[in-house]
């Protein structure tokens, strides 16, 4: 079953089952699927969903982040529930360890040795590591690896 075709399965069950904040997610990220397809103009892979979720997500935590600062907890507790139902629909995330290793292979393969060659580092990684690993991650921990 495609992940499309789960999210629908998943918001049937949750109308059936009554939860409001898992059905009005789901609704939401559906919506979203359904603009992307007519963005693009084809029938979306999964792949294609998987970057909508990706997008969704961190949609999500910077909301989160912002109202972390504005002080608003029923906010924060809204978008953290919103975060862990889309979540559940991405493939398990790298560890830091594991993304820094593929990060010193990469480096190794390109030849980067200062900062100035994060582009082709980047280039690489987020082409490796796609869904896999938060791209804020993949750089603060490129940015560390080339500067020293």
């Amino acid at each position: 079953m495609s992940l499309e075709n789960q999210l629908r399965e998943d918001m049937k069950q949750a109308l059936k089952s009554g939860e409001k904040d898992k059905l009005t997610t789901l609704r939401t990220t559906i919506s979203q699927v359904k603009d992307e397809r007519i963005r693009l103009m084809r029938d979306l892979t999964d792949a294609d969903v998987i970057t909508v979720l990706t997008r969704a997500v961190k949609s999500r935590k910077d909301s989160i982040e912002m109202y972390q600062k504005g002080n608003r907890q029923d906010l924060v507790d809204k978008e953290t529930k919103e975060l862990e139902v889309i979540q559940a629909y991405l493939p398990e995330q790298m560890s830091e360890d594991d993304v820094k290793k593929e990060l010193v292979a990469i480096i190794e393969a390109t030849g980067a040795n200062d900062a100035k060659d994060i582009g082709k580092v980047m280039g690489q990684a987020m082409s490796r590591l796609k869904g896999k690993a938060d791209g804020k991650l993949v750089q603060q921990l490129a940015r560390t690896l080339l500067s020293s």
